[in-house]
């Protein structure tokens, strides 16, 4: 797992797989944890790191509901969960989804965890507003389009945008089943004017960026989006760095949601 720091306030980890990031934030003596790393080993160390680092985690907070987010309470069990009132709708209306989903994950990889995946008192938050984090307030913003929920979360102090799974230098953008384009297009344009603040963007998966190239991967997204809700959506232009045989899989996967009527 590597750690960087991007501001003195914002820590942000990579999870060896999938390039997954959690961003952990602090003011004054209290720090909250934006999603999760992966691996157990990862997860383990997460708490001496965050001590030693002087970020005395209390909180966790999720940018959406997919399995690979909600890990933090394995690194701090004792730490309350707060996510998106769209999330915390998709948590209830899946109960143990996100537990069964990382069993397969667990069970196809020979992973071993010490204890199955378990979210009690999950704290829906209203979006837009905002989360008090010490002496500072983190801004909330609607970040839907990829799942039928998100939040993405604005760091004002350190000019730190932390999108969810949007705008990853690696992947192109990714529908899943009652994904919407309109909605991820939509979400892609709130971005627009907090990238012009931003000094670094976090997203899901991938290294942090700067403003300008995330601002850069917007409009290939964009592009990409109303390629697929085109006259010829087998056409979408995918980036010129990200035309790997998997994503052009993923194109493939997107395809075969719309043609399902699984995603508009």
């Amino acid at each position: 797992m590597k750690a960087v720091a991007v501001h003195a306030d914002v820590i942000v980890v990579t999870s060896r797989i999938w390039k997954t990031t959690a961003t952990a934030v602090r003011s004054g003596d209290e720090a909250f944890l934006i999603d999760s790393p992966i691996l157990p080993d990862e997860l383990e160390i997460l708490p001496a790191l965050m001590d030693q680092a002087g970020f005395p985690i209390t909180g966790l907070l999720a940018t959406h509901a997919d399995w690979d987010h909600l890990l933090g309470r394995y690194a701090f069990p004792e730490a309350a969960i707060g996510c998106g009132e769209t999330t915390a709708a998709r948590l209830t209306a899946e109960p143990g989804a996100a537990a069964r989903e990382l069993r397969a994950f667990d069970e196809e990889y020979y992973v071993d965890r010490p204890s199955p995946l378990s979210l009690p008192g999950v704290q829906a938050l209203p979006v837009p507003g905002y989360c008090a984090v010490g002496e500072q307030e983190l801004e909330l913003h609607p970040a839907d389009g990829h799942t039928a929920d998100g939040t993405a979360v604005w760091i004002p102090w350190a000019r730190v945008l932390v999108v969810g799974d949007y705008l990853s230098s690696h992947a192109i953008p990714e529908l899943s089943p009652g994904a919407s384009i309109d909605n991820y297009l939509a979400t892609l344009r709130r971005f627009g004017p907090l990238l012009t603040q931003a000094d670094v963007v976090v997203p899901g998966h991938g290294e942090p960026l700067d403003g300008a190239r995330a601002a850069a991967i917007l409009r290939e997204d964009v592009a990409y989006l109303e390629g697929l809700r085109g006259e010829d959506p087998d056409r979408a232009p995918l980036p010129l760095a990200r035309r790997t045989t998997a994503q052009k899989n993923l194109h493939q996967y997107n395809l075969s949601l719309l043609r399902e009527g699984r995603a508009v």
